[in-house]
């Protein structure tokens, strides 16, 4: 079982143990693909854990951008953590109802937002449910509280970034796409986006570091996945995948690695993958 570490992975039991604590802030931040016929909201209302607010991922973004779900301006994050009660001295803890999933990406987007009190729910709602633990309909009781937000620019990188990181060989990019994506076998799942992945690139399918049961492998174990899949660690990574979700995944295992110096690239696919101008590469890595 995972070490529990409220700045990034906390289990089921961990969270049990602290759900009456007055400064607990639990979010369920579930998200699904577009063509999975899924509600995340209405499944949140449906049944949650106890206390649980609703973070709408693709509502708490960028609306300026065509990008999905792109980083909001810092004055809508803190404006909407107000609104959920979420602020300054609070512990967060993130779930979503796959197991390990969306849940990662509102880890990175706190800790971006200069939060470290934030930690994801090991295996999610599933783990959670599997345990007989307590659901309820009831909605939250929010309370005000202002946040101080500190962007850490550094976590973040967009394509000019990425692409002078590709042609200097700078960083290790690695994409947390499915290997039949990478390689440009699969077809992607959004219109209009070339298939295959960024020049120079390593893939770590993010499923890879995952146990069956939704939660996260060892850091040992993710440490040999990603050097398994030639990832040069002594370099600083940025991770990547569809549209900046589920390579908050492979930034959380990094992070729980004790590998700091890692950036996620926000627009991912979703952005690379539709300029012609931009290089895309085929087959393995």
């Amino acid at each position: 079982m995972a070490q529990d570490d409220p700045g990034t992975l906390v289990s089921t039991g961990w969270l049990a143990q602290h759900l009456k604590d007055p400064d607990l802030r639990i979010l369920d931040a579930s998200w699904h693909m577009p063509d999975a016929g899924r509600d995340a909201r209405g499944e949140y209302e449906a049944g949650h854990i106890p206390g649980a607010r609703f973070f709408d991922i693709d509502e708490i973004s960028d609306a300026r951008s065509d990008l999905p779900h792109m980083v909001p301006p810092v004055e809508k994050f803190m404006s909407r953590m107000r609104a959920l009660g979420v602020g300054d001295g609070h512990q967060v803890v993130v779930y979503d109802s796959t197991g390990l999933f969306s849940a990662a990406r509102v880890w990175w987007l706190f800790r971006l937002m200069g939060q470290e009190n934030v930690a994801v729910l090991d295996g999610g709602l599933p783990k959670w449910r599997a345990e007989g633990r307590e659901i309820e309909d009831m909605p939250p009781v929010i309370r005000d509280r202002h946040m101080t937000v500190r962007v850490q620019n550094s976590l973040v990188r967009d394509v000019t970034q990425v692409s002078a990181a590709t042609k200097l060989g700078t960083h290790e990019i690695v994409d947390a796409r499915a290997a039949a994506r990478f390689t440009g076998a699969a077809k992607e799942p959004r219109e209009g986006l070339r298939s295959g992945h960024i020049p120079g690139a390593r893939n770590v399918p993010y499923s890879t570091l995952l146990n069956s049961d939704g939660t996260m492998k060892s850091p040992e174990e993710t440490r040999a996945i990603f050097e398994a899949a030639g990832v040069d660690l002594t370099k600083p990574v940025i991770t990547s995948c569809g549209s900046g979700v589920t390579a908050a995944i492979l930034s959380l295992a990094l992070e729980r690695m004790g590998k700091t110096d890692h950036s996620l690239y926000d627009g991912s696919w979703a952005e690379w993958g539709q300029f012609p101008t931009l290089p895309v590469a085929t087959g393995e890595a």
